[in-house]
């Protein structure tokens, strides 16, 4: 996976915890991150209808849904794709045994591994949202909120 999925993440959050678009240099000062790539992964973010995206002085980004409708799947299919993370590439049929006509992407003892796995990955993803992660961050650190949106004011 890219750097830009914890990237995605992490603004996904710090966004929830504001009312107003924040502009890409602010968010990505927030982590000493490169604008130009954060602000790739966010396009990417506003594509996928998780962030909208507002021009002019007073613009930036923010999240399109609520926190709650969210789910860290989403971030990450947005910024990787919808792709399988394993890609049987079919080997098999090169070696010896091989048989003519076989899907060994079907067959594959290797890939089916690797495909229930991925199923099992993507399930857990779907069923977290930010607010699940807002509400375990605001747990063990109540001070986050605060302390972002003061940060965030500092950055603009």
């Amino acid at each position: 996976m890219s750097q830009g999925v914890e990237w995605a993440l992490h603004t996904c959050l710090n966004l929830s915890w504001l009312d107003a678009p924040v502009p890409t240099s602010a968010l990505a000062a927030f982590y000493e991150l490169p604008p130009a790539y954060l602000n790739k992964q966010l396009q990417a973010l506003v594509r996928a209808g998780i962030l909208t995206s507002t021009s002019g002085p007073r613009g930036g980004f923010q999240l399109a849904r609520a926190p709650g409708t969210i789910s860290l799947l989403d971030i990450v299919a947005a910024i990787e794709g919808p792709e399988e993370l394993f890609r049987c590439d079919q080997i098999l049929s090169k070696g010896p045994g091989e048989h003519a006509g076989v899907d060994y992407r079907q067959s594959c003892a290797f890939a089916h591994a690797m495909r229930g796995a991925d199923l099992a990955w993507r399930r857990e993803l779907a069923g977290k949202t930010v607010a699940d992660v807002r509400a375990e961050v605001e747990h063990g650190h109540p001070e986050s909120p605060a302390n972002t949106r003061a940060r965030i004011a500092e950055l603009r």
